[in-house]
Parts: C-alpha cells; sequence; structure tokens
C-alpha cells in the first residue's frame, strides 16, 4: 500500500535563504517552486514514511516535530519516518546550523544564525499537509527499480596537489592539481511505486509515486537571492511530468560532502542546474524500459544511534576567536557587490559557540536509519558524510537496490574520511568537521550491521 503527497514549500518574499556563511540573503525572486514531496508505504500492519524538501537542511528539533506528528498520522513511530532536505543552495532551511538558538547576535542579524523563524511554521504545516495527502491516498502498488549510470554532474570537488597538499574547491583546471583525492558516485537510482489494475496487475504507465537517488551538492543558486529547487527539484518535477503530473518523485540526495556539479578538470564545465536536470532525466528515460520488479514485503525499520565523540575546541582556539572579536567587534563587511561578512568573523562566534555547548556536552548522538520495502533498502543518516562510505554501504548492501541519503533528520557537520580530516582544507575545518576523525568509517560499518540485521530478520521489527 502506497500513498503519495506534495506541497508547496516556496518562502515568502524576505525570507532569508541558506546555504552561505555571513551574506545576508533575503528571497527577492522565485525561479522555480520549492516543494516536500512525501510517500507513505505499508503493508496493513507496519507504515514507514519518507518526507523529501527541496530545503538546504532540517535541524533536528524540528525534523522530530515532524517525525512525531506523520507517525501519529499514520499509525506509526517516529523512528519510521524519515525527513531528509536534498540540500538546495537556494532554499531556506529550517532550524540554525550555525549559532545556537540562544547565542547573542548583533540586532537586526538573526539570519546570521543560519534559519529564518518566520518560515518554519508555514514549512510545517505544508509537510503535514503533504503526508495527509499520503494517507488518504494510500493503495496498492508494485514496486520497480533500475539503476543507470551518468558521469556528466557529479564530480569530486577535493583534489591533492603536485606538492602533496590538500585543497578544496580549486579552480578549473590549475595547474598543480594531481588528482582528485577520493571518487564519485554516477549513479542514478529509480523506484517506481506502479498502482494496479482492477485486474490485479500493476500499470507501468502510471506511477502513484517515484523515488530517485543521485548524489551531488546542489549550489548553481549559491550566494544569489533566488529561490530555486536545484537540479533535485527540477528532475523530480520533470519525472512527475512524464508520468502525466500525477506521481509524487521525491529525490534522496546521497552523501555528497565532497562532491560537487563542477568538473575542475573540464575548462567549460557544467554551470547550469537546468542542464543538469535535464541529463538526469534523460538518463532515467533511459533506464525505465529496463526497470525490474522488486518483491514489497516485508516492510521494516531500523533506527540506531551512536554516541560519536565530538572534537574537542581547544583554549588556544577560544581565545583566538576572542581576540579577534576583542579587535573587531562590528562585523568585518566584504565583497560590497554581494554583501558578506568576513568568514573568520563569523567563525569566531562559532568557535565560542560551540566551546559553550562542549561544557555541557561532548558527544552527539547519531541516528543511522534503515528502511526495508522488499528488495528496497533507503539507508538515511544525518550531517554530510562524505561518498567514500555510500560506496561502501552500497558495494555490500544485501538489497537489490539501495538509495543512500544524507541530510536526514539532522545537519550537524561534515563527516570528512580519516584521509580527509588529517588533510585539512575547508571540509575539515573546526567548525565544518565537528566530529571526531573516524566517525565516518564508524558510521560505515554501523550503517552496513544494520542492513544486514534487517536481511537476516524473520519478520519481526526491531527499533
Amino acid at each position: 500500500m502506497v500513498g503519495a503527497g506534495q506541497a508547496d514549500i516556496t518562502p515568502a518574499m524576505g525570507i532569508q535563504i541558506a546555504g552561505d556563511i555571513g551574506r545576508p540573503r533575503p528571497t527577492e525572486e522565485i525561479r522555480d517552486r520549492l516543494h516536500a514531496r512525501v510517500l507513505a508505504i505499508g503493508n496493513g500492519k507496519r507504515t514507514l514514511c519518507v518526507i523529501s524538501c527541496d530545503l538546504l537542511a532540517i535541524t533536528r528539533p524540528h525534523a522530530d516535530v515532524i517525525r512525531r506528528r506523520v507517525a501519529e498520522m499514520l499509525g506509526t513511530e517516529p523512528a519510521a519516518v524519515m525527513c531528509h532536505a536534498t540540500q538546495t543552495h537556494s532554499a531556506p532551511m529550517v532550524g540554525n546550523i550555525l549559532l545556537s538558538d540562544d547565542y547573542p547576535v548583533p540586532a537586526g542579524m538573526d539570519w546570521l544564525r543560519g534559519g529564518d523563524d518566520r518560515y518554519i511554521e508555514p514549512f510545517t504545516n505544508a509537510v503535514l499537509g503533504a503526508a495527509r495527502q499520503a494517507r488518504a491516498a494510500m493503495r496498492p502498488a508494485a514496486l520497480k527499480a533500475a539503476r543507470g549510470i551518468d558521469g556528466r554532474c557529479a564530480f569530486p570537488r577535493r583534489y591533492i596537489l603536485r606538492d602533496g597538499t590538500h585543497v578544496s574547491h580549486p579552480a578549473p583546471c590549475q595547474a598543480d592539481l594531481l588528482r582528485p583525492e577520493s571518487f564519485a558516485d554516477p549513479e542514478v537510482g529509480v523506484t517506481v511505486f506502479h498502482p494496479m489494475t482492477p485486474e490485479g496487475t500493476a500499470d507501468d504507465k502510471k506511477a502513484v509515486g517515484v523515488l530517485l537517488h543521485h548524489t551531488c551538492h546542489p549550489v548553481f543558486g549559491y550566494g544569489f537571492r533566488w529561490v530555486s529547487a536545484d537540479w533535485p527539484g527540477l528532475w523530480a518535477q520533470s519525472i512527475r511530468g512524464h508520468f502525466g503530473g500525477e506521481a509524487v518523485c521525491p529525490v534522496l540526495n546521497g552523501f555528497c560532502g565532497n562532491i560537487n556539479p563542477y568538473n575542475v578538470l573540464e575548462p567549460r564545465h557544467l554551470t547550469n542546474m537546468y542542464l543538469m536536470a535535464d541529463r538526469l532525466k534523460e538518463t532515467t528515460l533511459r533506464i525505465l524500459p529496463e526497470a525490474a520488479p522488486l518483491k514489497a514485503a516485508p516492510v521494516k525499520w531500523i533506527s540506531r544511534k551512536l554516541r560519536i565523540p565530538m572534537r574537542p575546541i581547544s583554549d588556544e582556539a577560544v581565545a583566538g576567536a576572542r581576540n579577534l572579536l576583542a579587535d573587531h567587534p562590528e562585523p568585518i563587511w566584504t565583497k560590497p557587490l554581494r554583501p558578506q561578512i568576513q568568514w573568520d568573523w563569523v567563525f569566531a562566534h562559532a568557535i565560542l559557540d560551540m566551546a559553550r555547548r562542549q561544557r555541557n556536552n561532548l558527544e552527539y548522538e547519531y541516528e543511522i536509519q534503515v528502511f526495508r520495502i522488499g528488495d528496497l533498502a533507503i539507508v538515511g543518516c544525518p550531517g554530510e558524510p562524505f561518498v567514500d562510505a555510500q560506496l561502501e554501504i552500497k558495494c555490500q548492501s544485501p538489497a537489490r537496490q539501495t538509495m543512500v541519503a544524507h541530510l536526514c533528520n539532522d545537519w550537524h557537520t561534515y563527516i570528512p574520511t580519516r584521509q580527509a580530516c588529517r588533510a585539512g582544507s575547508y571540509e575539515a575545518g573546526l567548525i565544518t568537521c565537528k566530529l571526531e576523525e573516524g566517525a565516518l568509517e564508524t558510521i560505515a560499518v554501523e550503517a552496513k550491521a544494520v542492513l544486514k540485521e534487517l536481511w537476516q530478520q524473520d519478520g519481526a521489527v526491531t527499533n
């Protein structure tokens, strides 16, 4: 039994657009609409729910509210509800990620925290409305799945230079680049929920819902004051159109912490989100005729919570932050064409805020969420893990089709490989990388163990 719902979550004018540091970005233009997409999947006894939103991120307190209320609506439990943000950098976020809600900021500059409190209520109401649609629309369905490869859209964004150092976001065709630090995941994954006909066969020309999976930062709108769902939302809407405008098509964006849409080894690399969405649609339509049936039962889930140590803030870092702010109590502005506060000034506040929070807690509760729908596995994790863990999880997954999603139920931090942690650069910085070295490897091991456990169970649900 599958039901689908979709709601518009486009912000009003003036709402802060997230995905940047120290830059005021009130919404001034809507280039395409943002949506929350919901699939409710059950077997009469157990129901799970996938929620995918065209957002930068959603923090745990707000995700917990949605998970609890949707669980009550569907007669299930919060562990069976996954709240995923596609991470478009031209959309708001729900909650704050850079500075805590109670950390003091200059008057009129609440946007420094990352989110916009005015957006929370309309967003939450819209998501709950989509969930109600999904509950009301549940009907028998059959699953089909396909995988394809598209190497034109996602690329590593960290490189090793000829002197052995590592760099993030290098300039195109930079002469001293040696090689990528890691790899991308070129998979385009598609799972279609076809409605059943009165005769009891699947209607292959229609779809209740389509789960889409690819792995890449949606950053084409970075820094601007226009709203867009970027490639995930554009891709979702194009596949919806292919099925007559009725299917709901949630996108599960994978572990893209070190993956961008820009191929810096190509002088004329991709710079257009519409072209990227068209390429993904092209690949999707190419592989849809090859989709093979998947078993739809059992419907099960496991939510596994780990206590992962935080990277402690050193006394030297705290002293440096205090000194910088003592010398510059007012924001240091730069880039007059697109005004922005200097990152060091913002990070100094973030360091003091984090040090304050670490006095009470030096661990982070990390939730690994795994859904099983017959032969389909969905793995959801918080934060921005590096793709290396995703490739390992897929390689050892017992499922015929495995989809992995980042930014599920919380943001919190980048999660680099051990190599990247030691090499440094942006994703491994003091503020951007908050968990201890080795956290990614721990998460990958645990996710593989949970998948194995789900596939070995005799039908009982473990939570």
